[in-house]
This record gives structure tokens, C-alpha cells and sequence, in this order.
């Protein structure tokens, strides 16, 4: 389009060149050129008078971009001033400086590779060498398919590994294990090697370096060797017991890999057998390896402890007798192996029942105890996990925690061993701590039974002060089994403790009782009559239904009765009328029940849930398909069809909670569909403009009313595929149309079409480019005839553009939508505050007061992003926070929870005054869910895209908005 307004604009100038022939002047052509690099960094190093300036100049020079055709011609300057320059520091900057242009994207710097071996040979700095051996690095990665190249720097490294600076045989033995390979074998050359040395493989190479003097360069080595091992190059037994030795070293780092390497080792060879030092015993690698990296939970720094921790939680292939071992201090028999009752009796028989006498202390105990030398495994292993939970540093008790759990999922009879262990972390100092303690205990739940002491401590923790310390805790209840009815009152009884001391639990509280009820119902039965004060012979008060304690034990009884038809009979009537009130008003807590005859008045019952959702969805597809024969219908009739089959999803939607998403976004499509329906009816375009100003007036304000739906389309559903994102586009891309049409009758003269027949020319042109696979799906549609017509739309004025548009559109077919497999739309619901108290929240003008707010959010794509809170004054004032990320909560797949304070200020009122609250879902049109273009090079033209400062961004209330009386007093003077 700006290509075609340039032609145009070029042929007027033309036109009044030839009126005017003396005024022609000779064209003077211009040639735009970008400034050289190389040219500019070989000024500013020749201007350098020492090394300091030097160094400046090369420090600014590495702030700047360089384009991927400058960067050879930057290189060989550097390289220049590199033989020419003295100074160690400098030549240093210029090492690093070809490292870092070496990864500029679509150069390839194999081209540079022999020179810097060659500045490398001859360099006699040691940190200079170590930089040269970092960019040697860096240039092997961006060569990844030259094997001959990697091979040649491998051999450099060998050949640099004597170096006596430790930065050098680091980068060395780094490249190795970043480049190096076990095809070719390599011979190491430099002082103190033989002559007819035999050559070595990388792995032989590096394992010489796991007893380097310096502890720096045997933590490089042990880096290299796991860098090969997930290059996925298999490492040799053989360096077993070497990393077992390196557990043992003085310093931090080392034992921190070594760590790492046994844990490899065990992977790979778990089944082999090692002996056992000192002894002629042998054992499984695995379980060797187990108990030596058990003792490291022991270890005197806490980094190593967690590690240690955290790689035991992996090892699934451990022996049950060791795993259960780590729970026990006591040492298990001195660790020694058991000797059978046949080798005794060996034993007595060849020693003789009674002393000869002939020998001196021959009657003495043939055996004696060394456990240092006849170990198993090292009796830091004995009571691992104990340590590990009474550790001082809460990284290492959290590490502990998390690794009990991962074993315990593997091994119900070891789950059942850390439970004691487990629920005595519900009382650590530490908040994090208990709350991973009983997510943990949650996930083992379903290999665990609770008894009544430990239910004792678990249900302590509902006296915390921290809110997810308590939802946690009912979460886990949810998924617990306990042993006796005892537990269930105890759990109940608590359960109302909690519920009277933090009143704002009442969902939580309900949720978890629900499922108590459902799990043990044979538990319930006897305690029914006690749970609801019912007796054989008297009759009882009837309960007041607005207290949460008393709805908190029907929803026990009735979720458990749904399991145990006989616990309906011992019901009062009251009880059946509550029922009836809890299925309507907490359907979700409550279940169908199967009530004797004549107690079901009030009570709906429901045919099997699959067959009706099975009948929902086909009457969702008739629904669609029959929408599809609108175009060959005429206008009234098929406004009235649209009109309907609206109404229908509407009411479908709120039958079947499971369809809700997919009937919403259906009848929110076609809603487009009809606005645009009723805007390009026949008796607007016929008639003069000034005739039908009101007509006019509300094809504007259907326009606006598509664009806004389209965005709730695209950004408050989940689950969308690219046809039905391109669907939505094209709807859009419709009003759009419309919108030009409109603007081309209200408004006077050709000026104000030009640039927004421009950006509509470019929308629809990105349109095509985004969504090209889809096009074939798009036949006899709006877009497709556009684009047929777009040589001839880029060639008219804006006039004929907006005849063409207004002619497209009222011809453009009706497009099917093709639902996908599983649809959502965004929802939240406002806990708290919950708009039902008449007292107002008093506080002074001028200052500010908190307002709770508590929320559920159901299938929002990062809320920490999008979610805001809108509070609206009634003066009309309106207010938007965006919570802190630490606000939000992540229970469970698809779902979230929204806990923060809003502040509320306001001028003094003269009496209380009702504000609303709700949730608005964010968006931006540069955020959008269409597949990204591929981002042009610096030197190709960008002229096709659409203007980024042009995105559209908005919010959409997708909550019900709560009432909450405020009354801002005047100060006090």
C-alpha cells in the first residue's frame, strides 16, 4: 500500500513537471550507506596513545550492535591489533571481544579458528590463554557438525592441560567435556609424557584431573565428565570408586559434584556388583552408592547436605532393607552381613566344645566386632532421613522432605514407616517447611491410614495463623483415611473450632468435610444420631439453617448416606427439608440421594449425567448446523433463527456446567453475526445518508459492540485452535470493513480515508500472512474475495474502496464454526467480601482502609499478568489494582486463587454508600493468541507488518460484581 501511494504521488509530480518544463532539473541519485565497523574500531585503536585508551575504546566498542556482514571485517582489525599489542589486559579484552562476535547470528566463525590457535601457541599470558580457550569454546558450539574442527580444538586443549595456572586447565578440560568425543583416541603432549606414551580417550584424560592439587581444577574435571554424560557419551565404571574418594575432599565443590557423579553412576550401572572395602563381601552399586550418598546428608556444608538430600529422593532402585535403614539411627546389627545357622555350627565343631588348654587364650571369643572395617555401608546412612529432617537449615529439612515423599510414592510399605516422621514436620518453626511437610503427606495419601495420634498432630496445625498453612491442611483431609469413628469426631470437632476462629474458612472447611464423608461413610453411620441430636422417642429442636457449623455436619452425613442407603432412616423430617435447601443452594457440596417414598417432595431428581451430557452435546452440533442454512434465508427470517438458537445456548450453558464454555462462546460468535446482520440491512444502504442518521448512529454502535465481543472470543476462552482464532480475526476484520464504510458516509472529503483505508489494507494483508493454512477453510468468505480483489483495492481511491467494501460485504457467506475437543472460558467468583453484611466499614477521609479480597479463577492463562481488581465508588469514580504475583495461589490444574488486600480512600460521605467490587481479565492485541510472524532482518523491509503503537488494549469484567457498604467519616478536629 505506502508503495502504491508513493507511484501515485510520483505521477501527480510528474504531471506538473511537464506543465512546467522549465523547472526540470537534473535528478540527483542518493545512496544510503551504513557506517563501516571495522573502519570506525581501526580509527579509534590507532588513536589509542596507551593501553588505558585502549582498553576504553574496546569496552565502548563491545556496548554496540554489529550486523552479521561487519563482523569478519571486525575480526581481522582485532586480530591485528592483537599481534601488534604489549599489553597483557588489552589483549585479553580482544580474546573475549572475538568469543563474544563469534556467536553473532549467520556468521560462521570456522573462519577465524587458525588464527586464534595460532595467537594461542604463541601467547605467553596465563589469563590470556584461558580467554583464547573460552572463544576456542564458544566457536566449537556454533560449529556443531564440523567433527574434523571440534577434533583439532580437542587436541589444543590436550595439549594446554599441563599449563601451571589453574584458569587454563579449567577452560581445558570445560572443552572437553562441551566438545570432546570418545571416537578417536588423543595422546596428551607436553613435559613429563614418554615418548611412546599410548594415546587415551577423552574419559582416561579427564579422570587424570580428578586428583589435580588444585581443588578448582578437580571440580572442572568432575564438571566435564557429567558435561558428557549428558551429551549422552557413556561414562566408564572404572571412575567409581574415584568419585567415591572425591566425597572425602576438603572442599565444598568438589564433594558438591562428586555428589553428582555417584548419582550418575548409580543410573547408569545399578545392578552391577562392587565390593566392599576390606571385606570379601559384595554388594549392588545402587546400593553402595545409596548409602555413601547418605552420609553426605551428614556433610558440614548445608549445599551439599541439600543436594545429597534431593538426589536420594531419585533413587528407586534401592534395596527396601537400605531405604529403611535411613529411618533408624541404631545400627543394624553392626552392618555386617548375617551369618546362617550352618556356618555356625561349622564354626562350633571345628573350634571344639571345651578348651584343650594345650593354648593359651584358646577358649576366647572367636570374633570381634570392628564395624570400621566390616561395614556395608558407612552408619551415616543409618538414619539419613532423620538428620536430614533435624537439620538446622530449613533448605535441608524442605530437601528431606520432598525426597521421603518421592520414595514413599514408589514404596507404600516405606510410606507407611515416614509417616510418624512426615506428621512430626507439621510442627516445624519454619511456615514453609509445614506447608511442603503436608503437601507432601497429601500426595502419599492414598498408601496411608491415619491414627488417632497422628491425626491428633496433624489436626494441631489448624490453629496456624496462616491461611494456606489451613487450606493445605484441608486439602489433605480431603485425601486422607483415618481408622476409627473416634477420628472422625476429633476431625469434625476440630474442623468446627476452625470454622468458629476463622469464619472466612467456611468453603475450605465445607470442601474437606464433603470429602470425609464420602470416604468413610461406614465411620459416620454410628455417629449420626449424635451428629445431628436426633433421638428414638422425643422430638429435638430443629436447627437454625444459617449457621455454618450445622450446614458443615449435614454436608459429612449426606455426602456419606450417598454410600450407605440405610443412613436415611435414622433422618428426621427437618432433615429431609434441609436437604432439599442444600441441593439447590450447595449442589456442588451435596449429592443426589436415594430418599425413601414420600420424603422426595422438593427434592429434583436427575437422569444419569453421561447420557444427559451425551444429548447436550448433539444438541449443541444441531444447533450449529442448523445455523448454517441463515444465508438462504431471507432477513427477518433468519435474524428470528439467529435470535433463537442464542437463546437456546444461553439456556444451555446454564443446564450443563460442562458445556458452558463452548455454549457461551457459540452463542457470543453468533451474536456477532446477528449485530452484523442488522447493520447491513437493505434499507440503510439505499437511502440517503440524512434520512437515516439513526440507522447510522446504530450500525456505529453495533460496530463497536462486534470489536468488543470479538476480544472476549479470543481472550476470556481457553483451549482455542488456530481455525477458530482465524474465525474470530475475520469476524473483526468485518466490523473493521463496516467501520470504514461508515466513517467514508459521515465524513467529508478524501484526507481523513487515506491513512485508514492504509491500515485496513495492511490488516487484511496480515491477515493472510498469519493465518495462510487456514485460507482453504475460508471459501466464499468476506476475507477470501478481498483478497481477490486485492490488486484492485491497492490501485483505487479510497472512495472506490469503500464501494467495493460496502458491495463484499453484504455478499460474504456465513462461515461455520468447528468447535474443538475441549473449550473454557475464564471465570472467577468473589469469596470474600461476600456483599450480604448491613454494617458499614467505617473509617476516617483522607486515610485509607484494607479491604479482604478472596477469590477463585477457573482456566485463566497467567493471571499474574492479566488479572486486576476494579473497586467503583458512586460518584462514578473507579478504581484499577493489579495484585502482586505473591498473591496468587496455584490449588490445581486450570485453577487459581486470588488472595490480596485493595486499599479504599474517599472524601467524607454524609451517609453509607454502596461500592462495587470485581475481577477484569486484561488484554492486549500485541498479546495475542495468533501464531507470530517471523521477525524480518535488520536490511529487509518491514513495510508489510502492522504498526505495533496501534495495539489495542482493554479489560473484560468476567466476575459478578459484590456490594460492600463504606462510610468515609470527617476527621476529628
Amino acid at each position: 500500500m505506502a508503495a502504491h501511494l508513493k507511484k501515485r504521488v510520483y505521477e501527480e509530480f510528474s504531471k506538473v513537471v511537464q506543465q512546467h518544463p522549465h523547472e526540470e532539473a537534473p535528478a540527483k541519485k542518493l545512496r544510503l550507506t551504513k557506517p563501516s565497523k571495522s573502519a570506525a574500531l581501526h580509527i579509534d585503536l590507532c588513536k589509542a596513545s596507551n593501553p588505558t585508551d585502549a582498553l576504553q575504546y574496546l569496552v565502548q566498542f563491545a556496548r554496540k550492535p554489529v550486523e552479521a556482514e561487519s563482523v569478519e571485517g571486525v575480526v581481522r582489525i582485532l586480530l591485528e591489533h592483537y599481534y601488534k599489542e604489549t599489553d597483557s589486559s588489552v589483549r585479553l579484552k580482544i580474546a573475549s571481544l572475538l568469543g563474544l562476535l563469534s556467536k553473532t547470528q549467520g556468521f560462521l566463525p570456522d573462519c577465524i579458528v587458525d588464527d586464534v590457535i595460532n595467537i594461542l601457541n604463541n601467547e605467553k599470558s596465563h589469563q590470556v590463554l584461558a580467554q583464547l580457550m573460552d572463544t576456542l569454546l564458544v566457536i566449537g558450539t556454533q560449529l556443531p557438525e564440523n567433527i574434523s574442527l571440534r577434533h583439532r580444538m580437542v587436541e589444543v586443549a590436550c595439549k594446554n592441560l599441563y599449563d601451571t595456572y589453574f584458569g587454563v586447565r579449567n577452560k581445558c578440560l570445560q572443552l572437553l567435556g562441551c566438545l570432546g568425543s570418545v571416537d578417536k583416541p588423543l595422546s596428551k603432549e607436553g613435559e613429563g609424557v614418554a615418548a611412546g606414551a599410548a594415546p587415551k580417550d577423552v574419559l582416561s584424560i579427564i579422570s587424570d584431573y580428578f586428583e589435580d592439587q588444585d581443588p578448582r581444577v578437580r571440580t572442572a574435571a568432575i564438571k566435564a565428565m557429567l558435561q558428557l554424560h549428558e551429551r549422552g557419551i557413556k561414562l566408564q565404571q572404572t571412575i567409581y570408586s574415584q568419585a567415591c574418594k572425591l566425597l572425602c575432599d576438603d572442599y565444598e565443590q568438589v564433594r558438591s559434584v562428586a555428589v553428582q557423579m555417584v548419582w550418575v553412576l548409580s543410573q547408569l550401572y545399578s545392578e552391577s556388583i562392587v565390593p566392599i572395602p576390606s571385606s570379601s563381601e559384595e554388594i549392588r552399586l545402587v546400593d553402595d552408592s545409596f548409602g555413601k550418598i547418605s552420609h553426605m546428608v551428614s556433610d558440614g556444608s548445608w549445599v551439599v547436605r541439600v543436594q545429597a538430600a534431593k538426589l536420594l529422593g531419585s533413587m528407586h532402585q534401592v534395596s527396601p532393607h537400605f531405604l529403611e535403614q535411613t529411618l533408624d539411627k541404631k545400627l543394624m546389627s553392626d552392618l555386617r552381613r548375617k551369618r546362617t545357622a550352618h556356618e555356625r555350627a561349622k564354626e562350633l565343631y571345628t573350634s571344639g566344645e571345651f578348651s584343650s588348654g594345650r593354648k593359651w587364650a584358646d577358649d576366647a571369643p572367636k570374633e570381634r566386632v570392628d564395624t570400621m572395617a566390616v561395614n556395608l555401608i558407612d552408619s551415616g546412612a543409618c538414619g539419613a532421613f532423620v538428620h536430614g529432617l533435624e537439620d538446622e537449615m530449613y533448605e535441608v529439612r524442605i530437601a528431606a522432605v520432598e525426597a521421603l515423599c518421592a520414595l514413599a510414592q514408589s514404596s507404600p510399605s516405606f510410606a507407611e514407616k515416614c509417616l510418624d516422621f512426615l506428621v512430626d514436620m507439621f510442627n516445624d518453626e519454619i511456615e514453609e517447611v509445614r506447608l511442603q511437610s503436608i503437601h507432601v503427606l497429601r500426595q502419599i495419601s492414598t498408601h496411608i491410614t491415619l491414627r488417632e495420634d497422628q491425626l491428633d498432630t496433624v489436626l494441631a496445625v489448624l490453629e496456624d495463623s496462616s491461611r494456606d498453612i489451613r487450606e493445605a491442611l484441608h486439602e489433605l483431609l480431603c485425601y486422607t483415611n483415618v481408622s476409627t469413628k473416634e477420628c472422625i469426631q476429633l476431625a469434625l470437632l476440630e474442623l468446627l473450632k476452625n470454622l468458629t476462629k476463622y469464619p472466612t474458612d467456611r468453603n475450605s472447611v465445607w470442601k474437606c468435610l464433603k470429602f470425609l464423608g464420602s470416604r468413610h461413610p461406614t465411620l459416620v453411620l454410628p455417629i449420626v444420631p449424635e451428629l445431628l441430636s436426633t433421638h428414638p422417642y422425643f422430638d429435638t429442636p430443629e436447627p437454625d439453617m444459617d449457621d455454618p457449623a450445622y450446614i458443615a455436619v449435614l454436608v459429612l452425613v449426606f455426602n456419606a448416606a450417598k454410600s450407605c442407603p440405610t443412613m436415611s432412616a435414622l433422618f428426621s423430617d427437618h432433615t429431609f427439608r434441609h436437604y432439599a435447601y442444600l441441593r439447590d443452594s450447595l449442589s456442588h457440596l451435596v449429592p443426589q440421594l436415594r430418599l425413601p417414598c414420600g420424603k422426595l417432595s422438593g427434592v429434583s431428581e436427575s437422569s444419569g449425567p453421561a447420557s444427559s451430557l451425551e444429548s447436550a452435546q448433539r444438541f449443541l452440533q444441531d444447533s450449529l448446523t442448523r445455523v448454517c442454512t441463515v444465508q438462504h434465508l431471507e432477513a427477518p427470517g433468519a435474524q428470528d433463527l439467529l435470535e433463537f438458537t442464542i437463546r437456546d445456548l444461553q439456556r444451555l450453558g446454564e443446564l450443563q456446567t460442562e458445556l458452558a464454555g463452548a455454549a457461551d462462546f457459540c452463542a457470543t460468535y453468533l451474536r456477532c453475526q446477528l449485530l452484523l446482520m442488522k447493520a447491513l440491512q437493505e434499507k440503510l444502504w439505499n437511502v440517503a445518508v440524512p434520512l437515516y442518521l439513526k440507522q447510522n448512529a446504530m450500525a456505529s454502535a453495533a460496530v463497536k459492540q462486534i470489536l468488543e465481543e470479538t476480544y472476549k472470543l479470543e481472550f476470556l476462552y481457553s483451549g482455542l485452535e488456530t481455525r477458530q482464532v482465524a474465525i474470530i480475526h475475520h469476524v473483526r476484520l468485518q466490523a473493521k470493513a463496516l467501520q470504514l464504510v461508515l466513517t467514508a458516509r459521515t465524513r467529508r472529503g478524501v484526507e481523513p480515508l487515506l491513512s485508514v483505508s492504509e491500515k485496513f489494507l495492511q490488516e487484511v494483508d496480515a491477515f493472510q500472512r498469519l493465518f495462510i493454512a487456514e485460507l482453504p477453510h475460508f471459501q466464499d468468505s468476506f476475507v477470501e474475495k478481498l483478497l481477490d480483489l486485492m490488486p484492485r483495492l491497492v490501485a483505487c481511491k479510497p472512495l472506490d474502496l469503500v464501494k467495493i467494501l460496502q458491495t463484499t460485504l453484504r455478499q460474504s457467506g456465513f462461515l461455520h464454526l468447528k468447535l474443538p475437543e475441549q473449550i473454557h472460558r475464564a471465570s472467577a467468583t468473589i469469596i470474600e467480601p461476600t456483599g450480604e453484611s448491613d454494617n458499614p466499614l467505617r473509617f476516617t477521609s483522607g486515610l485509607v482502609v484494607a479491604l479482604d479480597i478472596d477469590a477463585t479463577l477457573e482456566h485463566v492463562q497467567d493471571p499474574q499478568t492479566w488479572v486486576k481488581v476494579q473497586v467503583m465508588y458512586p460518584d462514578g469514580q473507579s478504581h484499577v489494582i493489579h495484585p502482586k504475583p505473591g498473591d496468587f495461589r496455584n490449588p490445581g490444574p486450570g485453577r487459581h486463587r486470588l488472595i490480596t488486600q485493595v486499599y479504599l480512600s474517599h472524601t467524607a460521605w454524609t451517609e453509607p454508600c454502596q461500592i462495587e467490587v470485581r475481577l477484569l481479565l486484561a488484554y492486549s492485541s500485541s498479546a495475542s493468541r495468533v501464531p507470530a510472524p517471523k521477525t524480518p532482518a535488520w536490511n529487509e523491509s518491514a513495510e508489510g507488518l502492522p504498526p505495533s503503537e496501534n495495539s489495542i488494549e482493554g479489560t473484560i469484567p468476567f466476575s459478578k460484581p459484590v456490594k460492600v457498604f463504606i462510610m468515609p467519616k470527617p476527621a476529628r478536629r
